[in-house]
């Protein structure tokens, strides 16, 4: 996948992918678009500003349609089968109403419980450790259980699972990209062969009902290309929000203490930290179905466009003070989701999977601390933003039943 190549920009002895908010503000200050150098050797255009990126996520002539590239090579990555995320309306119209459908607020509600009670089934593990990396034992663990369990993912497969949505989305080896994309794809298709033969009440076997003859079903390629999207968008981004929250907290312990004194603040909280250090950098790419103006810069037709939400989202002119984290700011109206149609589908069970996980996790341990220094944090370079591991520490405690 294109992606702009912003680790050139960034300051001397800086690492873009510990900050790439300065990148960013350095970028807002010299206008809304930019045409930069792309990781794969071309050439990218970068909308940053708030007011801006917002207007490009609803510009109809900015195709999620790789056909509307010059450069057709670009296949948005190593996605399986055809999702709603590379494809316009109509068709995009079709495929988010059938997952809509299933989808609900009542879904997710139900599975409140249950994301509480793998909360605490995890810290259970942890508890008498005194220190754990949280990322593995937590952050992780806890979105991959609910977005398993929601379609029907056997327990004894999610950790192979995780190991290649993991693989598919970081950058690095494309070989090994290629592998596991095409191993979740054998495996997914495997898993719809059984949901078809043994239907059930998950999402999955909702959707798989939902193919067959008819011009509103799914076609294979299309019910192929939703699981792949569910599973990996489905965990990923909400292991970075989870861990990007508690990371936030831990490093301004003036909010940590306001959250703690008064728990009304916690959806609060978790808007702020999506806004603060969202869990996606860019939107997938877009294409110029025709010439188009972005806030005044003409972008020719066939070209590649992204809108970098991380940097919408702390945009001065749309969020004052936007480096400080503030869980008492209103954080409404951030790009972390995405905006217009191809807005997050997942983005209510990822805010109630964050607001369990920091309640369940500040709840049990009353004295959590970073355990190492802010600058020995390390980050996932590429479209996503996430720590590979967040150490802390605590009082240790025995298990309830310990």
């Amino acid at each position: 996948m294109t992606t702009p190549a912003f680790d050139r920009l960034s300051p001397p002895g800086t690492d873009y992918a510990a900050d790439p908010h300065t990148v960013h503000a350095l970028l807002r200050e010299r206008g809304p678009v930019h045409r930069l150098p792309a990781t794969d050797g071309g050439t990218v255009w970068a909308v940053v500003g708030h007011e801006a990126v917002r207007t490009a996520l609803t510009d109809p002539r900015l195709s999620n349609d790789v056909r509307h590239s010059a450069d057709r090579e670009d296949d948005g990555g190593h996605a399986v089968g055809r999702s709603m995320l590379q494809t316009d309306p109509p068709r995009h119209t079709r495929l988010r109403g059938l997952v809509a459908r299933e989808f609900t607020g009542r879904r997710v509600a139900a599975l409140r419980p249950r994301v509480r009670r793998t909360a605490d089934d995890l810290l259970d593990a942890v508890l008498p450790l005194g220190r754990t990396d949280l990322v593995a034992s937590y952050a992780a663990p806890l979105p991959v259980a609910v977005i398993c369990e929601l379609l029907g993912v056997p327990e004894s497969d999610r950790g192979t699972f995780h190991h290649w949505s993991d693989t598919v989305v970081r950058p690095g080896d494309r070989q090994a990209a290629d592998a596991a994309s095409q191993a979740m794809a054998e495996y997914l298709a495997a898993l719809v062969e059984h949901k078809r033969r043994t239907p059930g009440d998950d999402l999955l076997g909702a959707l798989v009902r939902a193919t067959g003859p008819g011009e509103d079903a799914l076609t294979p390629e299309e019910l192929l290309g939703m699981a792949f999207l569910l599973l990996v968008a489905g965990h990923e981004t909400t292991v970075n929000l989870i861990s990007g929250a508690v990371c936030a907290l831990l490093l301004h312990p003036d909010q940590l203490a306001a959250l703690r004194a008064d728990p009304s603040l916690l959806d609060g909280a978790v808007e702020e930290a999506l806004r603060y250090d969202g869990p996606v950098l860019t939107s997938a790419c877009r294409f110029t179905a025709e010439p188009v103006e972005i806030a005044g810069t003409a972008v020719p037709a066939g070209e590649t466009v992204v809108a970098v939400l991380a940097s919408a989202s702390r945009d001065p002119r749309r969020f004052p003070g936007p480096d400080r984290f503030d869980v008492r700011r209103d954080a409404r109206g951030h790009a972390a989701f995405g905006h217009g149609v191809h807005h997050c589908l997942g983005a209510p069970l990822a805010r109630m999977e964050a607001a369990v996980a920091l309640e369940t996790l500040l709840r049990r341990c009353p004295d959590l601390e970073l355990d190492a220094e802010p600058d020995e944090l390390v980050w996932h370079a590429g479209m996503l933003r996430g720590l590979r591991h967040l150490p802390v520490r605590y009082t240790p405690h025995p298990a309830p039943d310990a």
